[in-house]
């Protein structure tokens, strides 16, 4: 018999590599308290940053919440287009859209993270695709602050899962 005790439900992206990092893996999870919304993110496989001179060689990638909800990968090498732009429903300057979340940092391809934002509450994601590029974010750049191409994605769904699964678990366990 299975214990259900642990078992939450969670908004979150299963987050899958398209054809330019198809190793790419990991799941990003919106949890609602006061005020706004804790984002959490455990990825894995993040390829190696290619770096320009003047940029520390540590692995930051772009990292979005997009406006469609489709990872629909389309053309191989610009891949997942079909999930448009940056999510902005209050019409702001790229570097303050909603869906500008921090850079992700790679340590041999993983990177964990947790954040709050009181952006927007996990309600109005739903169906929204989370998107990782192979640059970095330079949070001024319009329309998407040079972060590149579309390495992976993944859509905002709600799931049950154990409560193990879940990355804040995980940074706590690590402690």
């Amino acid at each position: 018999m299975y214990d259900t005790r642990n078992i939450i439900k969670v908004a979150m992206a299963r987050i899958k590599g398209g054809s330019l990092a198809p190793d790419l893996k990991g799941i990003v999870t919106f949890d609602s308290v006061k005020n706004g919304t804790v984002i959490c993110a455990d990825i894995e496989g993040l390829p190696s940053f290619q770096r320009e001179s003047h940029q520390p060689p540590i692995g930051p990638h772009g990292f979005h919440l997009h406006e469609i909800g489709t990872c629909k990968e389309g053309n191989p090498e610009d891949p997942f287009q079909a999930a448009g732009g940056h999510w902005d429903p209050d019409n702001q300057p790229h570097g303050n859209h909603a869906g500008d979340f921090p850079v992700l940092f790679s340590h041999n391809g993983i990177a964990r993270t947790c954040f709050f934002t009181s952006r927007f509450h996990v309600q109005d994601i739903i169906d929204k695709a989370v998107i990782i590029h192979e640059s970095p974010d330079d949070f001024r750049t319009n329309p998407t602050g040079k972060s590149g191409r579309r390495l992976a994605c993944g859509v905002v769904k709600y799931e049950y899962i154990d409560i193990k699964d879940h990355p804040m678990y995980k940074l706590r366990a690590l402690n």
